[in-house]
C-alpha cells in the first residue's frame, strides 16, 4: 500500500506532506533522508491505537509521480491492521461483533489482527476474512 507525498524544497533541506492524509508530514536535509522520514511518519500515522474511531482515507489508486510527488510504502503489518480496523469501523461494528462475525474464539485472537506488531494472518485466516468480508480491500496490501 502506497500513499503519496508532495515534496517542498527549503533553504536548508526538504519537507513533505501526505496528499491523502492531512497532518502527516516529514522533513529531512536530503531527499534520501526525507523519504525515510516520510515512511516513518506514515507508519506512525496509520498505526493508530485500537480504540481509535477515525476512518482514514485509503490511498489514491492513480497518482502521477514525479520529482515533487513520491509514493511511500506502508509496512505490510501496519497496512493489514489498518485495513482490518478501517473495514470494521466502516461496517459500524465493535471488535467483539467483528470477532463473532469472523468466528474467532476469543476477542484477543481478533484484536491481534488490528495490532500491527501481531498482524500476521495465516492463509487460512485470510481466506476466512475474504469469505466473510468481501468488501475487505485486499488489493491495497499490494
Amino acid at each position: 500500500m502506497n500513499y503519496h507525498f508532495r515534496i517542498h524544497k527549503e533553504k536548508k533541506g526538504y519537507w513533505a506532506e501526505c496528499i491523502e492524509l492531512s497532518g502527516c508530514r516529514a522533513q529531512g536535509e536530503e531527499l534520501n533522508e526525507l523519504h525515510d522520514q516520510c515512511q516513518e511518519a506514515l507508519n506512525l500515522y496509520l498505526d493508530e491505537p485500537e480504540d481509535s474511531k477515525f476512518i482514514l482515507p485509503l490511498p489514491k489508486s492513480s497518482m502521477k509521480l514525479g520529482p515533487k510527488i513520491i509514493a511511500v510504502e506502508v509496512k505490510p503489518e501496519i497496512a493489514f491492521s489498518f485495513l482490518m480496523r478501517r473495514t470494521r469501523l466502516k461496517l459500524g461494528l465493535t471488535q467483539h461483533q467483528m470477532r463473532e462475525h469472523l468466528g474467532y474464539q476469543t476477542l484477543y485472537s481478533y484484536q491481534k489482527l488490528e495490532t500491527s506488531r501481531f498482524a500476521n494472518p495465516t492463509l487460512k485466516s485470510l481466506f476466512n476474512i475474504l469469505k466473510k468480508l468481501p468488501q475487505f480491500p485486499l488489493k491495497h496490501l499490494i
